[in-house]
């Protein structure tokens, strides 16, 4: 990985796994780093973000497997057109775009929308 870096964003609405009610401005696109990952501290949650191909993909900081917050500082790939991040503890791969451990069934990770505008990058909360 070439970079890592953290972000804090507070605001009124809590991270939800299943019902998206907004976005949050969380840092400027060009504090991502291309095909790695970064953490930004949002409502007091942490989120992995990866910028790959122009596009940010957003999910849990937390790796279930190693119980650690590491998945932001994990190596991204391609499996198959399956763009994941492997996790720096034991390597299990978790899909960006469905947060499934490509590894493990029944394991995953929650994901959340996310967007580019105006050269920031906003999740949903």
């Amino acid at each position: 990985m070439t970079g890592w870096a953290s972000f804090f964003v507070s605001g009124s609405a809590k991270m939800k796994e299943s019902a998206v009610s907004e976005f949050i401005n969380v840092c400027s696109v060009e504090d991502l780093v291309s095909g790695a990952g970064v953490a930004a501290l949002v409502n007091e949650q942490q989120i992995a973000l990866f910028y790959i191909g122009g596009n940010v993909y957003a999910l849990d900081n937390f790796e279930p497997i190693g119980e650690a917050f590491v998945l932001s500082r994990g190596m991204t790939g391609d499996a198959g057109g399956e763009l994941f991040v492997a996790s720096p503890l034991h390597k299990e791969r978790f899909s960006l775009l469905s947060g499934e451990c490509l590894d493990c069934d029944g394991v995953s990770v929650a994901v959340y929308p996310s967007k580019i505008e105006d050269g920031q990058v906003w999740i949903s909360a």
